[in-house]
């Protein structure tokens, strides 16, 4: 049986993708961006997740931002959840076109993995973006 959809069914219009697609409307995902509770219980690290297995980049970046702020600064799980919104910065530029710079932001996404691994980090940080997932919402 699949986890629960942190979600709840809802998903955003379409894919934010500057220059190509309208952004959305300020405090949109406000509502995805509880913090409260261990950092890979929250719904916005869910949420995230969630979006950005969909191909929901830049909305993944916009819930995980939130937690990230909320995690004290030098700690694991900080680390960790920057190196999750670098990998969702490496996927919208991915799909920009902007190659060198998708490539650059997934070795910062690697490195920062590894140095939360190395610092006991719990979260489970997303990896390598499908070429399926790259092209899914990029409307």
């Amino acid at each position: 049986m699949p986890p629960p959809d942190p979600l709840d069914g809802w998903r955003p219009p379409h894919a934010y993708v500057p220059g190509r697609t309208a952004r959305h409307p300020e405090g949109m995902f406000d509502h995805l961006k509880r913090t409260d509770g261990p950092p890979g219980s929250t719904l916005a690290w869910r949420a995230g997740l969630a979006l950005m297995a969909e191909g929901y980049f830049w909305e993944a970046h916009e819930v995980w931002e939130a937690l990230w702020l909320a995690q004290p600064p030098a700690g694991a799980e900080a680390v960790a959840v920057r190196a999750a919104i670098q990998a969702a910065n490496a996927g919208l530029k991915a799909r920009m076109g902007q190659g060198k710079a998708a490539r650059r932001l997934a070795a910062i996404a690697a490195d920062l993995r590894a140095e939360a691994a190395r610092r006991g980090a719990t979260l489970q940080v997303p990896g390598e973006i499908s070429p399926e997932v790259m092209h899914h919402n990029a409307k």
